[in-house]
């Protein structure tokens, strides 16, 4: 029997069933519960970079993260990714992958350590990516989008990447505008009031927007895990910039950039945009409410 015993407490956990993931941390992402278990300090500190100042704003079935940080290994590269029915894989090499149940809302994430250290790669390639694909499964739509506000009122402003959201959102915001955020607003699933979720405590801009705006210009330029290279700010150090998580969406607008056009132009003509927006008046079109501006005077000057 002892020596039974001694065979059993010598096997290896081949599968990672009982390995001991003893640091544990709740969140907020989006306002939905988001629990994380991990052996990592450098994951919570992630998780913290990301969801620290949010708070509980929905009802939901917690998401389970389990993230097992490996001492060996390269950081990851660009991983692939599949999904077959509810199940979605993330995989760049056997010691950086993931895997996600859509229909428990649960995930199970291994990395090394290189990728760990790394918390704008690791909540790129894999916390953030990962928490935001299971809230879309279930609780929220991602549009491509920015999302400003004016007097409570949201509004979206879509377009192609390199359109201008970016630069138009932070234009906005420094003229009193409330900023909600830069590129990316989720949309909350079943709400009759059209609710717009945002991130916005970090803010990314073009290698050129210092020339628009000079108070961006003693942040450096860091290389994103897309490879495109851009200045990222958090939005507390910009100077009076107010800032909301969600707001009802009154307006959606569409910006274009048309061929051979100048890149963003003056802050002048920015806010030109800004007194025809307020101004608009409100055309209710399927469930959303839409109005399209001549925003192509961004590109052409006018």
């Amino acid at each position: 029997m002892g020596t039974l015993d001694n065979l059993v407490s010598r096997q290896i956990d081949y599968l990672g069933l009982r390995t001991e993931l003893p640091l544990a941390a709740t969140y907020f992402p989006l306002g939905f519960r988001a629990e994380i278990s991990t052996n990592s300090r450098d994951v919570l500190a992630a998780a913290e970079e990301s969801w620290r100042d949010q708070t509980p704003r929905f009802p939901c079935e917690p998401l389970r993260l389990r993230v097992l940080v490996h001492p060996e290994g390269p950081l990851a590269a660009s991983p692939v990714h599949r999904m077959q029915g509810h199940l979605y894989s993330v995989i760049a090499d056997p010691l950086n992958f993931a895997h996600v149940d859509a229909a428990s809302q649960f995930a199970f994430v291994e990395v090394s350590q290189a990728t760990a250290s790394d918390h704008v790669w690791l909540r790129w390639f894999f916390t953030e990516s990962l928490v935001y694909m299971m809230l879309a499964q279930r609780y929220v739509a991602a549009a491509h989008a920015a999302c400003v506000a004016r007097n409570g009122a949201g509004v979206l402003l879509c377009g192609a990447s390199g359109a201008g959201k970016s630069t138009l959102s932070y234009a906005c915001a420094r003229a009193g505008w409330t900023f909600v955020t830069d590129d990316c607003t989720f949309l909350l699933a079943d709400s009759d009031d059209r609710i717009a979720i945002g991130k916005p405590r970090q803010a990314r801009f073009r290698l050129d927007s210092p020339e628009l705006f000079p108070e961006l210009a003693g942040y450096g330029a860091r290389v994103r895990p897309t490879g495109k290279v851009g200045i990222e700010v958090p939005v507390a150090e910009l100077p009076a910039i107010r800032t909301a998580d969600t707001v009802p969406i009154a307006r959606v607008v569409l910006l274009e950039r048309g061929p051979g056009a100048l890149p963003e132009r003056s802050v002048a003509t920015v806010q030109e945009l800004l007194r025809d927006l307020r101004a608009a008046p409100r055309v209710g079109v399927a469930g959303l409410t839409v109005v399209v501006r001549e925003l192509r005077r961004l590109a052409e000057g006018g």
